[in-house]
């Protein structure tokens, strides 16, 4: 038999048959190897290590962070919940204590006029609630809620916390216009109440910015007079009942006559915070004719 003679250029190849025997074999003793040992794990074990734990780690940090976030914003939209209940009750307790304020203030106001009622308590006398006044700095003129139909007249003396404010000037039938002992116009008999020395007490708008009006024709020969002493309104004014407190001597100078003195008084009214005032009902005229 004459030898097989392999050409040169012809390529070594295995018949199919014997390629998949061998295969065959390869993958038993594969999986052989693998479930019989651990050959296999270990490395596959520090690809799991190396690459799947850190990643499920960074998934289970991811969903903590997300769970932790969800959780502040649930306690954010509590807090802000009860931030606004909280400032719904501050606002209510403000407008409640803004009324007891109120109603103190009212309450105050009240007891004083009435220890003004009480002080002057042999006149008749109407409440009235002050709704408007002049352009000044000052209640030299304004006008009251009550009038003719309660009973109202021209010249009734009103009043105030301190003493005596003005009189009425004119009347209409829910209301009476009021002008004040410190107008420009304003001249009222008056007297020391120590000594009974009759003065002019008169108003003066400018200078109530320094909080005085000015008096005049003060008889004073025993200078008995000082500073400090009460101004009332004295017997003979034809339109102001007697006794009732104008102010307090604050300057006397004596005049260049020698004979009389002038100066100043501090109202006793708080000219600048008006709002509630009492109007005597008797008349100057109608007591003196009585008497």
């Amino acid at each position: 038999m004459s030898p097989v003679i392999k050409r040169k250029g012809e390529r070594f190849t295995i018949p199919s048959k014997y390629l998949l025997f061998i295969l065959t074999i390869l993958c038993i003793t594969m999986m052989l190897v693998t479930f019989g040992t651990n050959v296999f794990n270990r490395p596959f074990n520090r690809v799991v290590g190396y690459v799947v734990i850190p990643f499920q780690q960074g998934i289970a940090k991811t969903g903590e962070w997300i769970s932790n976030r969800s959780d502040e914003l649930v306690q954010i939209r509590m807090l802000l919940d009860e931030n606004a209940k909280l400032k719904e009750e501050v606002a209510a307790l403000t407008e409640e204590n803004t009324i007891l304020q109120q109603d103190k203030y009212e309450l105050n106001k009240l007891r004083k006029l009435v220890e003004l009622d009480e002080q002057y308590g042999e006149y008749e006398k109407v409440g009235a609630r002050i709704i408007s006044r002049d352009s000044s700095n000052w209640y030299s003129s304004f006008i009251i809620d009550k009038g003719s139909n309660d009973g109202l007249a021209d010249d009734m003396n009103v009043i105030a916390e301190g003493g005596l404010v003005g009189r009425i000037t004119s009347v209409g039938p829910n209301w009476s216009r009021v002008t004040s002992i410190i107008s420009d116009n304003s001249n009222v008999s008056a007297m020391t109440l120590a000594t009974e020395d009759n003065l002019i007490v008169s108003g003066d708008l400018q200078l109530m910015a320094e909080g005085v009006i000015t008096f005049t024709k003060l008889v004073d020969s025993k200078n008995a007079v000082m500073e400090g002493d009460k101004i009332v309104t004295s017997n003979i004014s034809d339109k102001y009942l007697p006794n009732i407190l104008i102010g307090y001597i604050n300057t006397i100078n004596r005049d260049a006559n020698n004979l009389t003195k002038s100066g100043y008084i501090t109202p006793a009214v708080d000219f600048e915070h008006l709002g509630e005032v009492l109007v005597i009902t008797d008349l100057k005229q109608q007591i003196d004719e009585e008497s």
